[in-house]
Formats: C-alpha cells, structure tokens, sequence
C-alpha cells in the first residue's frame, strides 16, 4: 500500500487522450489522463466508465444531451451509451474502469492505447 498524489501523477506526461495506470482496485484500473481537444464517438459494450475531473473542465456529449464537468465532479457512464469527451483547454481527469476497458471502446483509430503505461 502506497499513497498517490494526483498532481506528482500528472507531472509525468504531457501528452493528451492517452490514460496512464496509477492504481488497480478490484478487476479495475485507476487511470490519470489529460484531455484537450475532441476525442471521437464511441461505446463500451461490457463497460462502465468513471470520468471524474481533476482539474478543468470536462464536456461529455450524448446524442440526447451534454453533461458539463468541473474540477471536482464526476459522471458514470454506463456501458453501451455512445459519447464524445470534449475538452475546450486541459483537462485533467480520473478514470477508474475495468481492466478490459479499450479506451476508444468499438472503434481502433489513432488514438487507441493497447498498451498502457503504468506511472
């Protein structure tokens, strides 16, 4: 047992839309991850997922309505509901997932991580 400090955490990257391992609990990973930009529409079939921002602000876009995050909020996205994760400046954010969890879900572009790194 170790504890973790989010902001020594994501001091180790810089890059953008690709999560970092910073815990497991259960069959889930902890995942750190900044965020700028549009991400791309996508679903996890077996999947919920956790966003919770760190810092910033977060815009989740459902195709039935927004749900804006700031510093220190959380949504859970259940799993099988298309979204789109926008954000207008840095974002830092928290997710905690399972462990099968793709991060770009039913679609492989760019931007999917296979592999996560574990900081």
């Amino acid at each position: 047992m170790e504890k973790v400090n989010l902001t020594e955490k994501l001091r180790l990257f810089k890059d953008y839309w690709r999560p970092r391992i910073a815990g497991e609990l259960n069959d889930s990973f902890v995942k750190l991850v900044k965020l700028k930009g549009e991400f791309v529409w996508h679903h996890h079939d077996k999947e919920d997922e956790l966003f919770l921002v760190v810092k910033g602000k977060l815009l989740i876009r459902f195709r039935d309505r927004d749900i804006r995050l700031n510093e220190g909020e959380f949504v859970i996205v259940p799993k099988g509901v298309e979204h789109l994760p926008i954000a207008e400046e840095e974002a830092h954010v928290l997710l905690l997932e399972p462990k099968t969890t793709l991060n770009t879900g039913n679609v492989e572009n760019e931007r999917t991580v296979a592999e996560l790194e574990r900081i």
